[in-house]
């Protein structure tokens, strides 16, 4: 009996030290929520913690990362998107207890779904397509995420069978899904990269998405369009006398950052032992202390360009190219595949896509560019909108780097036509402030 006293003291000890320790605090910043975070380090440990906030919706305005040993410490400055503190005590609750937990659930309510995954070149009109085949086979899409990044395409997609209710367990359906889906992928000139799988597995679908468009090289691979991004600035050299990497990062600031930075990282197999982030007007800069997770730094060049090539794309696939639309409306059978081809109809490209579903309502989000990933027409929207219903289908907000052209064009135009350029410039600006992404509009 003494002997397992002794031994229960000792577990009740590691589980003491290794839950992480996480405080809350309104009080020691103005214009923040301070998180501050103490956990054994772990692979991962980082992900995790910024996963966490960022799937809340959270806005991460400076965080500051150091490793002491085998500790961890990660302190985030954070607001709710309209650049709020955070007061709701059940949201401060949830984070506490989220964070506290060693190992967070990722599943985030896709259990009892089946995952499709694809990859391949993106087109015009690829995601209607892709609906309607799943349409036609009796799937259900009950959430997915589409990412598209320098003329590829990947999309994580969540569906259960429309008679039953339950996922899809049937070899021989899910093998005809496959094979249609990688028909479809493939296109007339997509032979060899065309990827389709079925999987019952559960995963993050945001870093899963980063994962599949890394295996397909798009970080190599150039698109012919033309690109509104204003490319990242990405420097990694060595500190040779304390044996890390350092990389450091410039770009505009946008939801989600640090977690597309932070996960890319992890997952080529670097921790990251000290960091910081800070975010000034709609610029961000963020600097990392690396290793390999055998303890090394970079020590090739073609490595430390990969991982270069790798962070400027995890950065620009989630930049939102084109004009956001939102649809909420109730879901019924072939919904998606009606108003993707709509789009495909008007000359409308999808550029990224947010579907989900909850109490049988339909509540998308739609990126979308003309065929050249050019500014779409408004008279194309109009006449999409007219056709899904005005009251179903809202604009939401004009793209960030379009406003960030027009305020060029102000600089060089004079008169009645710079006034003009002036004023759209300045409701687009109010319009990014109202949605907490810019500090001013002044």
């Amino acid at each position: 009996m003494e002997w397992h006293a002794c031994l229960d003291e000792y577990q009740k000890l590691v589980i003491r030290m290794s839950t992480p320790r996480v405080g809350i605090d309104n009080t020691v910043c103005r214009t923040a929520t301070v998180v501050k975070v103490d956990s054994a380090r772990r692979h991962g440990t980082l992900l995790d913690a910024v996963q966490i906030l960022t799937d809340l919706n959270l806005s991460i305005k400076k965080a500051y990362i150091s490793s002491d040993g085998q500790w961890f410490m990660d302190v985030f400055h954070v607001t709710d998107l309209n650049g709020n503190k955070l007061t709701d005590e059940s949201v401060i609750s949830y984070i506490e207890q989220s964070l506290e937990t060693t190992y967070p659930d990722k599943s985030l309510g896709f259990n009892g779904l089946t995952a499709l995954e694809l990859t391949g070149t993106d087109r015009v009109g690829l995601l209607s397509e892709v609906f309607a085949v799943l349409a036609e086979l009796q799937c259900n899409v009950v959430d997915a995420k589409v990412w598209t990044h320098n003329g590829r395409i990947a999309s994580l997609i969540y569906v259960k069978d429309c008679n039953s209710g339950s996922p899809i367990e049937d070899s021989r359906q899910i093998d005809r899904i496959e094979a249609r889906l990688r028909n479809v992928l493939r296109g007339d000139n997509d032979i060899r990269s065309a990827r389709t799988s079925v999987s019952m597995a559960v995963t993050h679908t945001e870093r899963r998405l980063h994962q599949m468009m890394s295996a397909d090289c798009d970080y190599e691979q150039k698109s012919d369009l033309q690109c509104w991004t204003d490319s990242p600035v990405v420097n990694v050299q060595n500190w040779t006398e304390r044996g890390y990497s350092v990389v450091n990062v410039q770009c505009e600031d946008r939801p989600k950052l640090l977690f597309d930075v932070v996960c890319t990282l992890t997952d080529m197999e670097h921790v990251v032992f000290h960091a910081s982030i800070n975010t000034t007007g709609d610029k961000a800069y963020v600097e990392f202390y690396i290793r390999h997770t055998d303890g090394t730094p970079i020590s090739l060049e073609p490595e430390r360009h990969r991982l270069i090539q790798c962070l400027q794309a995890a950065i620009e696939r989630r930049a939102s190219e084109g004009i956001r639309l939102e649809l909420c409306t109730s879901d019924s059978q072939g919904l998606l595949t009606d108003v993707t081809r709509t789009f495909r109809e008007n000359g409308l490209n999808v550029t990224r896509a947010e579907i989900s579903t909850a109490m049988g309502v339909a509540m998308n989000v739609f990126h979308v560019t003309d065929a050249t990933r050019n500014l779409a027409d408004p008279k194309s929207i109009e006449s999409v909108r007219q056709k899904i219903g005005l009251g179903n289908l809202k604009v939401k907000e004009l793209p960030f780097r379009h406003s960030q052209m027009a305020e060029r064009q102000d600089e060089h135009e004079i008169g009645v036509g710079g006034a003009v350029l002036l004023s759209l410039g300045s409701l687009v600006r109010k319009n990014l402030y109202n949605l907490g992404l810019i500090k001013s509009y002044s």
